[in-house]
């Protein structure tokens, strides 16, 4: 995996960081802290590790889109009712909620809740973009301050 790391490192880091930002169970945080370690350009990684990562959370934003009534109708079975409540609450406080799609676990949900409850995509690109961001920002920074040691 290592040399596959470093000769298609960008490459990888960002295929990785999409996937795991979709509802596929991944995590790309330990490439990019192998990549700043062999000393790629944090710049440049971070950059392609959120660009990778907002990009795969916009996948699953579409897929609930797209699929919402499918998803909340037939699989989850979700009264009309029930939905109407969830999307005003939604609206009102739920949609800050993504700023935390980076949490594993809950953040691809909320993704896919985001686009079932119709989140303006304006909105939902600031509010994941943001927090994928500052998530990297953080393991970027403690790598190479360790790595400095």
């Amino acid at each position: 995996m290592e040399s596959f790391a470093g000769e298609h490192g960008y490459t990888a880091l960002f295929l990785l960081s999409f996937l795991a930002s979709t509802l596929v169970p991944l995590g790309s945080e330990w490439l990019l802290v192998a990549l700043l370690s062999n000393g790629s350009d944090p710049t440049l990684s971070i950059a392609v590790a959120t660009i990778g990562n907002t990009l795969g959370a916009c996948t699953t934003y579409a897929v609930g889109m797209f699929g919402g009534p499918f998803l909340a109708g037939r699989v989850l079975r979700i009264e009309p009712e029930t939905r109407q409540r969830a999307e005003r609450f939604y609206d009102r406080y739920g949609s800050w909620s993504l700023f935390f799609s980076w949490l594993p676990g809950i953040g691809d949900p909320l993704c896919l809740v985001g686009g079932i409850l119709g989140v303006g995509f304006g909105k939902f690109l600031l509010l994941v973009f943001a927090g994928k961001l500052s998530r990297y920002l953080v393991v970027s920074l403690v790598t190479l301050k360790i790595v400095a040691l």
